[in-house]
């Protein structure tokens, strides 16, 4: 764990896509917004070497669309929108996650 993470960093790794589709649940978003939102609920800085292979990776799962929109001033960005696809994928992640919880909740009791 690093001192601005509370998470492993396998564990981060595991968990980025699902809390991606998640973030993108509730709206389109560019790489960046998406990042900055997740570290700003604690699950810690998201490097972009990681962040953009992990939403290249769902795109080719079909789990988001994107597009580009133009810049304003600056360059043009990627942005990404959740799919149906990707909802009933993020969906069938929610639940296992459930499961795996409850799981290390009753271990050991």
């Amino acid at each position: 764990m690093s001192k601005d993470s509370p998470f492993p960093g396998s564990w981060q790794r595991a968990m980025l896509p699902m809390l991606l589709l998640a973030e993108l649940s509730s709206g389109q978003a560019h790489g960046y917004a998406l990042s900055k939102t997740l570290q700003e609920r604690g699950f810690g800085p998201i490097k972009g070497a990681t962040l953009y292979p992990a939403l290249a990776k769902l795109e080719a799962s079909g789990f988001v669309e994107t597009r580009w929109e133009e810049g304003q001033g600056g360059p043009g960005r990627k942005v990404y929108e959740l799919s149906a696809t990707g909802q009933t994928e993020l969906n069938a992640q929610r639940a296992s996650f459930e499961m795996l919880v409850q799981l290390v909740k009753s271990a050991g009791s």
